[in-house]
């Protein structure tokens, strides 16, 4: 798995997560995209994101409300993310067209993958979920963000374990998946209440061969 850019941070807080140490949020740059966490000014640049993959992101994603499309509420939302990341609950991405960026053109978002339910003590694993536009479907994108994602969640992040769950349907996702290593470990019914009804879902995992217990776990 070829290792991303990233920024320097400070990897304490996820071996002893009773230190008072809070990183900085990782920055994972790849050959095509920027990931990282959102500031305030990334806001506008995810509205239009979400927006105008509406109908292409319903099927696969809750409901959502009419205020999610809106700047207020991702302000809000950014701030909320970014107390996950600082009690070590969450690392979420939004994946940002590096040559756009590169070429000072209005910030576009292009989707977002991040980990989830973050557990620390004997535990160490956390839940991968990503999303893409439509427009970007079939470039290898979400391959390219993924392994620079998993990279940052074995090494910087030192998690032993990371789960990935999809509809049946979405084939695309599982292939995906099966490319990164991922595991099928089962099948949960009525699993996640998605676009207004309760879907099953296909479980898979994938384990960091080469994790060491740097830390006392109790």
């Amino acid at each position: 798995m070829n290792s991303p850019t990233t920024s320097a941070l400070t990897t304490t807080v996820w071996k002893n997560w009773g230190h008072i140490d809070v990183p900085a949020p990782p920055v994972l740059v790849t050959p095509r995209l920027i990931l990282r966490l959102p500031g305030d000014a990334d806001a506008s640049a995810i509205v239009r994101y979400y927006d105008r993959n509406r109908v292409h992101l319903a099927p696969w994603e809750p409901a959502r409300a009419d205020a999610f499309y809106t700047e207020a509420f991702w302000r809000r939302q950014i701030a909320h993310l970014h107390g996950e990341f600082s009690h070590d609950r969450s690392c979420r991405f939004f994946l940002f067209d590096r040559a756009a960026e590169s070429r000072g053109e209005e910030r576009t978002v292009v989707g977002n993958a991040g980990l989830s339910n973050v557990v620390r003590g004997v535990a160490q694993f956390a839940t991968l979920g990503y999303g893409l536009g439509a427009a970007q479907q079939g470039r290898g994108l979400m391959f390219e963000a993924l392994e620079a994602v998993l990279a940052c969640a074995f090494s910087d992040l030192h998690l032993h374990r990371i789960a990935a769950n999809y509809l049946p349907r979405n084939e695309r996702s599982g292939k995906l998946l099966r490319r990164l290593g991922f595991t099928v470990e089962g099948y949960a019914r009525d699993y996640l209440k998605i676009n207004g009804r309760w879907e099953d879902h296909v479980l898979t995992a994938l384990t960091n061969p080469d994790w060491r217990d740097d830390e006392d776990t109790g």
